[in-house]
This record gives structure tokens, sequence and C-alpha cells, in this order.
């Protein structure tokens, strides 16, 4: 077994697919799946298929992005208050500490959170793991840098 990549509890990650170059994540290995705020979304038809269309702020002058994504799925989700929320999965990629992986994110109204990703262990299964002692081990990346795809980093 290859050696995981050990994360702060807090990282910068990119989400290329969705056109996100910069967006500060919170590491949560606690929650199980990821959630990343949303401003405002819409769901729509392409080709007879499910899309939801959403607007977010990455936040530190990035402006605002507004992207698509086919729907996954959507389910309940039970955050850490107790609350039990219906949302909608996408899948997308993120690159992190030099791997790029496709993940699953639900999209959340996470207003007022300090971190407008959080990213939750089935995102990191495998590959990473946390010290939660430490943050931002990776640096700040711009879009487009130098990821390996999951399946050559064994």
């Amino acid at each position: 077994m290859a050696t995981r990549i050990v994360l702060g509890w807090r990282e910068w990650v990119a989400l290329p697919e969705l056109g996100v170059a910069r967006l500060r994540a919170k590491v949560d290995s606690g929650a199980r799946s990821s959630a990343l705020h949303v401003d405002s979304q819409w769901t729509f038809y392409e080709r007879g298929a499910p899309w939801v269309g959403f607007r977010l702020s990455p936040g530190h002058g990035a402006g605002i992005v507004e992207t698509a994504a086919p729907v996954f799925d959507e389910r309940e989700v039970t955050d850490s208050g107790g609350h039990v929320t219906r949302r909608v999965f996408v899948h997308t990629t993120l690159m992190l500490a030099g791997v790029e992986r496709e993940i699953e994110i639900n999209l959340s109204d996470r207003r007022g959170m300090l971190f407008p990703l959080l990213l939750g262990r089935t995102a990191l299964a495998r590959v990473f793991t946390v010290d939660p002692a430490r943050s931002f081990l990776h640096g700040r990346h711009p879009l487009g840098f130098a990821a390996v795809p999951l399946e050559s980093w064994q």
C-alpha cells in the first residue's frame, strides 16, 4: 500500500470542472460526504437527464462562478446539528496536494461558515490522512497546477 498524503485540517483545493481555481476547504474526516456552498441553484433537463445549475462565490476576490453539472443523486443529509435536508449531489474533479481525483459533492447553503467546502471522508479515502494540528500544508495552487491522476498515483 502506498503512503497516504498528509493534509492539514484546512487546505486549498481546485474544482476545475466547475471553474473554481482556488477554494478554502475544511478537511473533516468526521463528515461522510463533502458539501459545497452555493448561493443559488436551479434544476433543468439536458437531453432528458436532470442537471443542476448553481452560483457560488469562491471568495478571496475570485468573483462569482456560475456553472452546471449533471445530477448524480439526490438524498437526505444530516448535518452536524442533526437537521436533515434533501440535497443534490454532483460528481466533479478535486485537485489537492498534487492529486487529481473524482469525488461527489452535495450542494448546500453553508452561508456563515468559514469554509465554502467541507471535504468529507469519502473524498479522502485511500489517498489522504489528516493531521488536525496542521493546516494549509500544500500551498495555494492556481488552476492548472500539475496534478497526477489518481490511477497513476499508486
